[in-house]
């Protein structure tokens, strides 16, 4: 069959679905599962593909079709410049993060310069929020921490996809997965994009998110303000004095973490908005 009757196969198969760009979608499917780049696809449209090229590329485009995630399919996502590999099991990194990211970027270069520090990252998933803070700040060292075997999988392969030698990951419940590391210093930063989704929302979420992406980094317990409630305590035998401790929230979940962070002493305790004006990152300085 030609790439262009194929495409428009594909395309008829997932034009119904809420979320999503269907010509894009079939375009990135396609060349991923033939090894080309996209104007591969365009500029060769007339080329004729092999029944087994066919036969896989329909089944992908019917799974997606299901709500099945475009990016497990492809097996990567961009975050912050980087192509970062992933896989079922952790969740896909979003755009809003990188506002996280950047904010701990810039933070960095004026507080610390290309002094050495150290960076703890609560939750790593795929390793996005660990990885970007290491390749982009090298005089960081960054420790990140997951309770599952595939975060610690993935991340890892990106770590060695980036070739970065300053960050390790650990797997445990959070603080207790350090207890026993000797560091020359504590944390001057502790991140972390917990899971925050009241438990009783995640079923009205997108098939994407909800039928297909880890439950458990996304449920944030009753009002999902769970794990807000016990890091913020803790970070503080963890954190120097002037630290920063900095998490990303739910659009809806500024106030309730800001009463948080300052009734556990956090100072200058602000909230970072995203590009629609929404909350989406919070911190206070210990």
């Amino acid at each position: 069959m030609e790439i262009n009757k194929l495409l428009e196969k594909g395309v008829d198969l997932i034009k119904d679905r809420e979320f999503g760009n269907p010509v894009l979608e079939a375009i990135l499917i396609l060349s991923n599962l033939l090894n080309v780049d996209k104007t591969y696809i365009y500029t060769h449209g007339k080329d004729e593909v092999s029944q087994e090229v066919e036969d896989k590329y329909l089944k992908l485009m019917n799974k997606r079709a299901s709500g099945y995630p475009v990016q497990y399919i492809l097996k990567e996502r961009e975050f912050m410049g980087l192509d970062f590999y992933i896989e079922e099991g952790v969740l896909v990194p979003r755009p809003d993060t990188e506002i996280l990211v950047e904010y701990i970027i810039e933070y960095i270069k004026e507080e610390y310069g290309k002094k050495k520090i150290n960076i703890l990252d609560l939750g790593i998933g795929s390793g996005a929020i660990s990885l970007s803070l290491a390749y982009y700040c090298r005089n960081a060292e960054v420790y990140g921490i997951d309770i599952g075997d595939i975060p610690l999988k993935v991340a890892n392969i990106n770590k060695e996809k980036f070739n970065l030698n300053n960050v390790n990951f650990y797997k445990g419940d959070l603080f207790k997965a350090i207890k026993g590391l000797s560091l020359e210093e504590k944390f001057h930063i502790i991140v972390s994009n917990p899971p925050y989704i009241p438990r009783e929302e995640i079923d009205k979420l997108q098939d994407e998110v909800k039928d297909f992406e880890p439950r458990l980094a996304l449920d944030g317990g009753e009002d999902g303000l769970d794990f807000y409630r016990r890091i913020t305590p803790k970070s503080k035998t963890y954190l120097i004095k002037g630290g920063l401790l900095i998490y990303e929230i739910g659009y809806d979940q500024g106030k309730a973490v800001r009463d948080i962070l300052t009734k556990e002493g956090f100072q200058r305790v602000s909230i970072l908005k995203d590009l629609q004006g929404l909350d989406r990152a919070i911190f206070g300085i210990k």
